[in-house]
């Protein structure tokens, strides 16, 4: 199969309506707001968010939640070393991690692996101990940024004081007192994100274009079976997915003038310059 073939720019407009969308687990959970009062979500929220919806697609997915996996590894470690521990070499691992692993080939990974016990005495008679070991960095093709809302939500943020119940299961006879706890949201903010996927960095990995079909598909239903108590079906969802594929592996723009083109309003409506010989395609939400 043939790798990605043409550059790939895509943007995801969508709406957060009284939920939390990425609390900060340094600052008591609350959203996570920029100084400038900035709605924010991580990439790594959103990369997590592609993963799940890729898992349900039936893709392979080398990092896993623990509230949502799909084989019996405890951690990330065992699951590489069951795969890539017959593989003698460093190609041969990163060969066999992008076959093996959709998120991987995709986003790229970072896999650090132990070295080997060294034999014999050391210098003052002592067992010597392993060496350094080595870490295998691979670079994948699909980047994101961060999402940021439209309009500053600081403002919109409410902050609920509750009941956290911390009663022993029985008869309640050691029964311990409740205590108060803080739930946050997002009153109503509308956000976007941005991504690339780069045709060089694919023929390192071996992302093809059915490849960026399957994030394509799962874009529009990022929010679907993403339900939490501080994220409630139905309090996000995705307006808008806009995919500009270019018609050549370098692009006809650079990402950032393509993202310029893309102006969204705190109402969730949006208008789309145009760029001469360059067609967005836009996708409904879910």
């Amino acid at each position: 199969m043939s790798t990605l073939q043409q550059k790939i720019d895509f943007a995801v407009v969508f709406r957060v309506k009284n939920a939390n969308p990425n609390g900060d687990p340094l600052n008591g959970n609350r959203p996570r707001v920029t100084y400038d009062g900035l709605g924010e979500l991580t990439d790594v929220c959103l990369k997590r968010k592609i993963r799940n919806r890729l898992m349900e697609a039936g893709k392979p997915i080398f990092v896993q939640s623990d509230d949502n996996k799909v084989d019996k590894h405890p951690n990330l470690r065992s699951r590489a070393e069951v795969v890539l521990s017959a593989e003698k070499t460093i190609e041969g691992k990163v060969d066999k991690a992008c076959k093996t692993w959709f998120d991987v080939r995709a986003f790229g990974q970072l896999f650090p692996f132990k070295g080997a016990a060294k034999k014999g005495k050391g210098k003052e008679g002592e067992e010597a101990g392993d060496d350094k070991g080595v870490s295998i960095g691979i670079r994948g093709p699909v980047s994101l940024q961060s999402a940021f809302s439209i309009a500053p939500v600081g403002h919109l943020v409410t902050s609920n004081q509750i009941t956290k119940s911390t009663s022993n299961e029985g008869d309640g006879i050691n029964r311990q007192p409740d205590q108060m706890g803080m739930k946050h949201r997002v009153d109503h903010g509308i956000y976007v994100f941005f991504g690339s996927m780069n045709p060089q960095l694919a023929e390192k990995t071996g992302f093809s274009d059915a490849d960026a079909g399957a994030i394509k598909a799962v874009l529009p239903r990022l929010f679907e079976n993403d339900a939490s108590a501080a994220r409630p079906e139905g309090s996000m969802e995705v307006l808008k997915v806009v995919w500009w594929q270019h018609n050549c592996k370098a692009g006809q723009y650079s990402s950032a003038k393509v993202h310029r083109t893309l102006s969204v309003k705190p109402d969730g409506s949006y208008e789309l310059a145009s760029l001469d010989g360059l067609n967005p395609e836009e996708l409904d939400g879910f």
